[in-house]
């Protein structure tokens, strides 16, 4: 290097961000992790306790925005990988009593607003469709934070939750029991832990 070359070498650009007190990536695409993140739901069962699900195969996409409310998100589900632990169980929420796995083999989330609650809070609402039903859900979320990996991956994390009456998406199916109720409760809360990685 000549004594008359100023050059100096440039600060990479930061990754983060401060917004009302919290530190949220600078924008980006984010895609989420399927070996760090959760997606199931919860449901009664003969009125008396509680069965969890999960499905196992999905795609997601987190759009951070320059205005962080403005950003977006995308999931997709593949409706043949829940799985509740009882093959009889899972292929019966398959068959045509319920999800008709062959005919809608997916169920997708789109988000369209973007409300900041409290702190970590935000309201999430979207898209939800199910089999040929497509009705608005607000998911109630908390943001987990970012992070750099050691491979030095970018990455962020969600936990959100929402509760919604299956019927309202065509899952009607219901055995009645003789002392009252379901043996499926119509209430479902759908359950999400995400983490994802930045891609771009």
């Amino acid at each position: 290097m000549s004594d008359t070359d100023t050059t100096e070498a440039t600060a990479p650009p930061a990754l983060t961000r401060e917004w009302q007190g919290m530190t949220f990536p600078t924008p980006g695409v984010f895609k989420l992790d399927p070996m760090h993140t959760h997606v199931g739901f919860l449901a009664r069962h003969m009125m008396v306790s509680k069965v969890r699900g999960r499905f196992g195969d999905y795609d997601g996409t987190i759009v951070i925005a320059d205005d962080l409310l403005q950003s977006s998100v995308e999931v997709t589900i593949k409706v043949a990988s829940i799985d509740t632990r009882e093959d009889a169980r899972d292929n019966h929420l398959r068959s045509p009593d319920f999800f008709e796995a062959e005919t809608h083999p997916e169920i997708t989330f789109k988000s369209t607003k973007i409300e900041h609650v409290k702190e970590d809070r935000f309201a999430i609402t979207g898209l939800l469709a199910i089999k040929s039903v497509s009705k608005e859900i607000t998911l109630d979320t908390s943001y987990e934070g970012v992070v750099v990996d050691p491979y030095g991956g970018q990455r962020i994390g969600f936990a959100a939750k929402a509760e919604l009456d299956r019927y309202d998406f065509g899952l009607t199916w219901g055995a009645a029991l003789e002392t009252g109720g379901l043996v499926v409760g119509r209430n479902v809360i759908l359950e999400f832990e995400i983490e994802a990685v930045r891609q771009a």
